[in-house]
């Protein structure tokens, strides 16, 4: 049995579905009584079971029940909706305990009581458009939003859940003073996404809910007290401010391991329209319209000159005009103007003069609270005080505004007269005020206007021209009028800001915190400066808590690997789709599946339209400001105006026709450039994978990595690869496929390096080791041993990751792999550089260097880099910290030289940081700025984290010591900061000591104390011998520098600095560790002592010829003599 509340299958002999814990009964559809599953009559009424009943047929299916004009709408947009995904909101209803009112009376009296329940709850659905899928006995299941599309979707189904209780209340009441019975109804209400399947000329739709759609709002109903409404999260976000809640916190539901929070809808809201909405949260910043801000005020000015005009803006959802007239008519510029202002509804249209009686309510002062009696004193009084001419009138605006009219002459009219005296009548009004005072009347969302109002305003325009009257409206698109004419008729027209006011916007929504940078290109680009849009996917990426902080102060709280559609936003453009003809709608639909950028010959292949066909829909849905032409030559291309409308159109198709579509591309690529294969291979790649072509999604995906990769483009790279490796997996498995799963993971590794992910990159390397032994492949293995040795130098492991330099290196050898050679010694040098065993470690990239000539400097050798590249710049460190600059130079250049030949971005931002790192250590402080600088431009564009911190901490250390503390601070703690994210373990005690420099240097000596010692620590924990003499020196100066000066200390220090680093060689640190041995001296009165050292120090500064510190060591010297 199916449960008829949330569709969930169930077995025969359950009297509780599964599910959502519903009774499940066997109930006569004509008496209602519940009966046996056997039964195959009625024992109560005699009617067979399963047949249609002979008096209620009109609550059998949809098309029974269904008022005509929603009939013929929903089987006109049926053909459109079948097959879709919908966002929509779910309404159930049930009348509480029907089955105690049933239970005594006779099966027709119980009925006559009940059946006028479930027209009250009919009736309210269909007041705002829904539609009942099914009646359930006691109660209904409504839809609002399919197969009717609406973008209010979740604050009609709230308006129907309150007139419903409103209706069923007063018909309650009726019935327990007649009948003694108590009715109440009690509802529920979710919102989310549905499959539509299929819609039946009967009118039944057959659905599926994704997730928790229907069940969930089931479950709302099942928790809510007779006569209350309950809403989930889910819809209070779609129909905020619309209506009045009480939360009621979270309660448990099954089949969910959260809790869900619970709100109580208790009555209807001020807010009539988004803006409002937007208004009581708070508005933002006002920009980019001042041009359209100047023209209104030239309008006004016309006006008040005499001048009657009419001003439209027209503009899409969402780009602010409804902003831009707040803006106006709170203007210094209004004052003087009595500014009466109403807006039509999406649900209004049925409603007639609905903005016209709001905005005499606001001329006549009328509130919600007034009685008849009181609404009949404010219209009459205002009336003849304005014009005692005007009692002719009075009766239209009392039938207007559902007053009873005693005017015998008026009772007597017919409807045509009456209509045609109730809009001259308003019309006399405005004009006649005008005549008092400027009046500015104005009306706002016009494609949503009765046809009652549309008259009115027609005739107004017709007598505008010598009012002092502005007649301000504003519109979509897609609203037409027969004004465009008139001489006093102006359009502004509206679009999305431009990008500077788009920054400007944002800037002032989310802050300026350095981690919102990347993201804020990203939203304007995503919204292309929608204003709406852009505060709606920031308030989505707080709700959703990507974001934490308040407005104008957030920070990015984790990693944002995509920006999703709000459900506002995804509300108004679905809608907006759904009103495209059912073709044109499928072609918009095709068209999402190539892409935002779509080539005319690609739509032709996969759209199954004659040509004819094709260009009218193509030719309508530009005027509708879908698509555009962005190219004529050499090859016709369409573009979507939106991507959010492209994201909405695309989620909106099925997966499995997603599917068809996507290989349906392939196929028609390859057919259609055949020649242009690899220039096309990222989106040939992008459509094999989702269209399941798994042989060619493999092969075109790691092309596309490749491609990727060579451009230093890692971040794009490795979703091709992952998604390879996905492809991979769909395939037979075989000696080949696993070998191929090998190489697709060591193509990871190189992308994720670069990025600083060594851990992501360790898990695929122990599944490429683990496959290797499997199938006994040594080569593969060498290459495993040969990545795993930079992971464990990285993470801090440098004896491990020698052991498994050592594994590679013999693998190498057995296999005659030069490229694992190489790929080898170049991990294997800067182990030992940052052991401190310079004299190995040159050894070792010596080797590289000799043996990378003629073209083998361009290759790769399977890492990401170029060894030749960072074999040199290693080589420049291990140099630079012997002294022996000559031939450091001579490396750096190289280096230099062939990473701006290949043009290989992370090559090149090591390039830098060798020949940086001498003219540091040789204290040229311009030059080893310039390059760092460089390096972190580069770093900038590319997005190279890994080599961020060693760039940064470099940069930082060379501007401190050129006197630049405020720009080096912050870059010094950036590279602690950042390295520590990506727990990288290697070098991080020289970054810490360098922030310990910068300190010192800014006089923050209690600052650098705790971090001078931290330096030394990570030093040997790490067996950093180098950086380990590097924080002994630091901890000397930093006593040195400390009040009251702690001489033992540092000259303790200084002494291990010395001895340490004249073992290794570092003969720029023993200089720097003399110089500071030579000024404590001088400053304790040593001057033996300080004479001694300052002198060893100047003679290794000019041995060297290190002239920045030398000239310093010599000012010393000469003071002391």
């Amino acid at each position: 049995m199916q449960c008829p509340r949330c569709q969930k299958p169930n077995p025969p002999q359950a009297k509780f579905c599964l599910d959502c814990g519903v009774h499940l009964a066997l109930t006569c559809l004509r008496c209602g009584i519940e009966l046996p599953t056997e039964a195959k009559f009625c024992f109560q009424c005699g009617e067979r079971v399963g047949t249609e009943p002979t008096r209620q047929s009109r609550f059998v299916s949809p098309e029974t029940y269904t008022p005509s004009h929603l009939a013929q709408k929903i089987l006109t947009s049926k053909n459109s909706l079948e097959g879709e995904r919908k966002h929509v909101t779910v309404l159930f209803a049930d009348l509480k305990g029907s089955m105690e009112l049933l239970a005594d009376r006779d099966p027709e009296e119980a009925r006559k009581l009940l059946d006028p329940v479930l027209e009250c709850m009919m009736e309210a659905v269909h007041r705002y458009e829904g539609t009942v899928n099914q009646v359930m006995g006691d109660g209904i299941m409504a839809l609002f939003g399919a197969p009717l599309a609406h973008e209010d979707h979740a604050v009609r189904a709230c308006y129907a859940a309150l007139r419903m209780q409103g209706s069923v209340k007063r018909y309650g009441e009726e019935i327990r003073r007649a009948a003694g019975v108590p009715i109440h109804v009690r509802v529920g209400v979710n919102s989310g996404e549905v499959v539509v399947r299929s819609i039946g000329n009967d009118l039944h739709m057959d659905y599926t809910a994704v997730g928790q759609t229907t069940h969930l709002a089931a479950r709302m109903e099942q928790a809510a007290l007779p006569g209350s409404i309950l809403v989930s999260l889910n819809t209070l976000r779609l129909a905020e401010g619309y209506v009045q809640v009480r939360p009621l916190g979270p309660i448990r539901v099954k089949g969910l391991s959260e809790p869900v929070e619970v709100y109580e809808v208790i009555g209807g809201g001020a807010i009539r329209s988004r803006f409002q909405a937007a208004a009581v949260r708070g508005l933002t910043r006002f920009v980019g319209r001042d041009a359209e801000l100047d023209q209104l005020r030239q309008a006004l000015e016309r006006v008040r000159a005499g001048h009657g005009q009419v001003v439209a803006l027209v503009g899409e959802p969402g780009v602010g005009k409804s902003r831009l007239v707040w803006e106006f008519t709170h203007s210094h510029w209004a004052q003087g103007w009595l500014i009466l202002e109403s807006s039509s509804v999406s649900y209004g249209k049925a409603t007639p003069y609905l903005p016209v009686i709001d905005l005499l309510k606001l001329y006549f002062k009328i509130h919600d609270r007034d009685d008849p009696r009181e609404i009949r004193e404010k219209i009459t009084g205002k009336l003849l005080a304005l014009d005692e001419a005007l009692r002719p009138t009075l009766p239209a605006f009392l039938a207007l505004l559902d007053v009873p009219v005693e005017d015998p002459q008026w009772e007597v009219l017919d409807p045509r007269h009456r209509r045609q005296r109730t809009l001259d009548a308003v019309k006399r009004l405005f004009l006649r005020e005008s005549q008092v005072q400027p009046l500015c009347l104005v009306f706002e969302d016009l494609h949503w206007i009765d046809s009652e109002t549309q008259a009115l305003l027609d005739g107004l325009i017709e007598s505008l021209p010598a009012a002092r009257l502005l007649l301000l409206v504003n519109y979509r698109p897609e609203y037409q009028h027969a004004w465009g004419s008139r001489t006093y008729y102006a359009q502004l027209r509206l679009d999305p800001l431009a990008p500077e006011s788009a920054e400007e916007l944002l800037q002032a929504l989310v802050g300026d915190d350095p981690d919102l940078q990347p993201l804020k290109p990203r939203l304007i680009k995503w919204t292309e400066g929608n204003p709406f849009f852009l505060e709606e996917s920031v308030r989505t990426l707080v709700e959703t808590q990507m974001l934490v902080g308040e407005r104008g102060a957030y920070r990015l709280a984790k990693a944002l690997p995509s920006i999703q559609v709000p459900a506002t936003v995804q509300a108004v453009l679905a809608a907006r789709i759904d009103r495209l003809p059912p073709e044109e709608k499928r072609l918009l639909q095709s068209a999402s599946v190539i892409g935002k950028d779509v080539p005319f010959d690609l739509l032709e292949a996969i759209a199954e339209l004659p040509e004819e066909d094709l260009s009218r829909g193509l030719a309508h849905l530009q005027t509708a400001e879908f698509l555009y032409e962005t190219s004529l030559f050499p090859d016709l291309e369409y573009t979507f105006k939106h991507a959010l409308t492209h994201e909405v159109a695309y989620q909106s198709l099925l997966q499995e026709r997603r599917r068809v579509l996507h290989a349906r591309i392939v196929d028609a690529i390859e057919r259609l450039y055949p020649d242009r294969l690899a220039e096309q291979v990222d989106r040939l790649a992008y459509h094999a994978f989702r269209g399941e072509v798994w042989g060619k999604a493999l092969a075109y995906l790691r092309q596309a990595g490749a491609k990727a990769a060579a451009c230093s483009a890692y971040r794009e790279a490795v979703p091709c690869f992952e998604q390879a490796l996905d492809a991979l997996r769909q395939l037979p498995e075989s000696r080949e496929t696993l070998e191929l799963a090998i190489d697709l993971r060591f193509d990871l590794r190189n992308s994720l390096w670069p990025l600083g992910e060594p851990w992501r990159m360790h898990a695929h390397l122990q599944e490429a080791r683990n496959l290797a032994e499997v199938l006994g492949e040594q080569r593969r293995l060498g290459w495993v041993f040969s990545y795993l040795t930079q992971y464990f130098r990285m993470t801090g492991d440098p004896d491990r990751a020698i052991e498994s330099a050592q594994r590679a290196i013999a693998m190498a050898q057995a296999v005659s792999d030069f490229p694992l050679q190489v790929a080898t010694f170049t991990h294997l040098g800067p182990i030992y550089r940052e052991r401190g065993d310079y004299r190995r470690s040159i050894e070792i990239l010596r080797k590289n260097v000799e043996s990378l000539q003629g073209d083998l400097i361009r290759e790769r050798f399977g890492l990401a880099g170029l060894p030749s590249v960072f074999s040199h710049a290693n080589l420049v460190c291990c140099l630079a910290e012997l002294g022996e600059f000559a031939e450091g130079i001579i490396h750096g250049e190289e280096g230099l030289r062939i990473a701006e030949m290949v043009d290989e971005p992370y090559s090149l931002m090591f390039a830098c940081f060798g020949v940086g790192t001498l003219a540091l250590l040789k204290g040229e402080l311009q030059q080893a700025i310039r390059m760092f600088e460089r390096g972190l431009e580069l770093y900038r564009v590319w997005s190279l984290p890994l080599l961020f911190p060693v760039t940064a901490s470099s940069l930082g250390l060379a501007y401190a010591l050129s006197g630049r503390l405020a720009e080096a601070i912050p870059l010094l703690e950036q590279a602690v900061e950042q390295a520590a994210s990506m727990k990288l373990m290697t070098s991080r005690s020289i970054f810490v000591a360098r922030l310990a420099e910068g300190y010192l240097l800014a006089n923050r000596t209690d600052d650098a104390v705790p971090l001078a010692g931290r330096a030394l620590e990570l030093s040997r924990e790490q067996k950093e011998r180098g950086h380990e003499a590097y924080a002994l020196r630091l901890i000397a100066e930093v006593a040195a520098h400390s009040i009251p000066l702690d001489a033992h200390k540092a000259e303790a220090h200084y002494r291990q600095a010395v001895e340490l680093a004249d073992a290794l060689g570092m003969r720029p640190l023993l200089a720097h560790c003399h110089l500071g041995l030579g000024k404590l001296h001088r400053r304790t009165g040593n001057r033996p002592g300080a004479e001694k050292h300052l002198t060893t120090a100047t003679a290794l500064f000019r041995e060297m010829d290190i002239r920045f510190w030398l000239e310093k060591g010599q000012a010393e010297l000469n003071a002391l003599r």
